[in-house]
């Protein structure tokens, strides 16, 4: 029986339709997909945060310490390289849902991530061959050493391939993770929506061990093991991910199997007399279009306000000048402090899960609890609050430094201490527990099925466009307010005026807010299939 004929076969508990397995035949819905493949790709997506953050958690230390880039051009840099990093999403994933298949991309792009992290053992980023007892006094040493163009050429090149790689690995893995779910399916369709709140606890665990980790060792033994250690924990998920190949489902209309060739154009359109589309749905496509066009700039990084990307890489260079002692010797890397944000997010999406949602499920009678659009919507209003929590603490630390007569001595920890700047990330990442989920579930559920990963990259792209703006808006204030006196973004910062950047930040958020509540109005969602379990819509 081929992939076709299974796609004609009456929905079963036997054979899931529409899918193979990865010899290309009928795929078993007992022996295949569900939670048990789910969690393969849950593990190599853990892995692929821990490479990736290994990189970007601290890298704008790295700039502005060995490469000796200024605070502003440092920002800069890396709103461009983030922004870079979730706009090619959108070209990975038209080949990886034309042509190239979920499955093989991801592999691709881990094996990139090991090439890549790999090549970044060389001298400048810290000489991780060295024994550890040198590599300390090699660390400090290269702190004073100026880099010439070619190592800064290569660098940047390993940079952007390590973007590629994500664009390779972020909206396939999520879509091929949550395929692994019938929508058709009553139980299977529960648990896909929960699986994009344990998705995220498991991106942002990955998240957290880097965090604490690879800062602290790029901050305190050397670069070259900070990234180093992310390369082997990422080889030892791609075989993790590779074991699990037999239990997968392939969705003909967009994947192969690793023993078939990519599916052709008569496969992609095979799908078609299990996806017909009503008349109403027809109808509304436009306002679909219209309301994805509207939730772009709803997703924060439109105004900037990817709260949880390039603000942080300005609030840890502030965190710097804090008191971050904890006993006699230990200090806090400033990049830690997005261990926060993880753990608010690890900590309230358990609570979410098993909690809000079947206690929301009572009033609303919906299975999710609350509607995608009010989760996003929800986590916005947390965004603006963060930002404005944010402001008034930098105008704390500013004042700190005023009165303790600071404020020309920048590499003086200031008299305030770093747990001041605790309750905005916790803020941020009670957003993203809203805001993120509920838009990674709307752009994977509300585009055509067999553009699945096209429809996760859109939802990156947001960000992308965020990062672009943010850069752009970065260079624009800080070339504005230099010719009225002292720059907002001074490598001082404590001449600097972030709380100022943070109160637009605010204003900007509540720009889009509005906007976003306007057009959540005039949405259609796509029509599926629905079932009933007690009353209770599984939509």
């Amino acid at each position: 029986m081929d992939s076709t004929q299974a796609l004609l076969l009456p929905r079963s508990d036997g054979v899931v339709p529409g899918v193979v397995d990865f010899r290309g035949g009928p795929a078993s819905r007992v022996s295949t997909g569900r939670w048990s493949a789910a969690m393969f790709v849950l593990g190599v997506e853990i892995a692929e945060r821990f490479a990736y953050h290994g990189v970007s958690a601290n890298l704008i230390s790295y700039l502005t310490g060995p490469l000796g880039e200024s605070t502003a051009g440092a920002a800069a840099a890396i709103n461009a390289w983030s922004g870079v990093a979730t706009m090619l999403p959108l070209l990975v994933a038209c080949v990886a849902d034309a042509w190239l298949g979920r499955f093989r991309t991801i592999v691709l792009a881990s094996i990139l991530f090991v090439v890549v992290k790999h090549g970044h053992a060389d001298p400048l980023l810290g000489a991780p061959g060295v024994p550890l007892r040198r590599l300390r006094h090699l660390h400090v040493a290269l702190q004073n050493c100026t880099p010439s163009p070619v190592q800064v050429a290569i660098f940047y090149v390993s940079l952007y391939l390590v973007a590629l790689a994500e664009a390779g690995h972020k909206p396939c893995a999520q879509a091929f993770g949550a395929d692994q779910f019938d929508q058709g399916h009553r139980e299977e369709s529960v648990s896909r929506s929960s699986f994009f709140n344990w998705w995220y606890f498991g991106m942002c665990s990955g998240t957290a061990a880097t965090t604490v980790i690879s800062s602290y060792i790029q901050d305190n033994i050397g670069w070259g093991l900070g990234f180093g250690i992310p390369c082997l924990v990422m080889v030892f998920a791609l075989a993790m991910f590779l074991l699990g190949t037999r239990r997968y489902r392939y969705y003909t209309s967009t994947q192969s199997s690793p023993s078939r060739a990519s599916p052709g154009p008569s496969s992609r359109s095979s799908e078609a007399p299990s996806r017909a589309t009503t008349p109403s749905s027809a109808r509304s496509t436009g306002r679909r279009s219209a309301a994805c066009c509207g939730c772009s700039p709803s997703g924060r990084p439109a105004s900037s306000t990817r709260s949880s990307s390039p603000v942080l890489h300005v609030l840890h260079e502030a965190a710097g000048t804090l008191d971050r002692r904890i006993g006699a010797t230990f200090q806090v890397p400033p990049a830690a402090l997005q261990t926060f944000i993880s753990l608010t997010i690890m900590t309230f999406i358990p609570v979410y899960d098993r909690l809000f949602v079947p206690a929301a499920r009572r009033f609303t009678r919906m299975s999710s609890g609350i509607t995608m659009l009010q989760r996003i919507g929800t986590g916005l209003v947390l965004a603006m609050v963060a930002m404005a929590v944010a402001a008034l603490v930098e105008a704390k630390r500013l004042g700190v430094a005023r009165d303790a007569g600071l404020v020309d001595q920048p590499k003086v920890a200031l008299p305030m201490s770093l747990w001041w700047m605790v309750p905005q990330y916790v803020l941020f990442g009670l957003s993203d527990v809203f805001a993120m989920i509920g838009l990674q579930e709307f752009f994977y559920d509300q585009v055509p099925d067999a553009l699945r990963s096209i429809g996760l990259a859109f939802f990156l792209s947001i960000f992308g466009v965020g990062h672009f703006l943010s850069s752009f808006l970065i260079s624009a204030i800080d070339g504005a307010t230099k010719k009225s006196g002292e720059s907002w973004f001074a490598n001082n910062l404590n001449r600097a005026h972030l709380d100022y950047f943070y109160w637009l930040l605010a204003g900007l958020c509540a720009v889009e807010l509005v906007a976003f509540l306007v057009v959540s109005r005039v949405y259609v969602y796509k029509k599926r299939v629905s079932h009933h379990d007690n009353n209770v819509a599984v939509m």
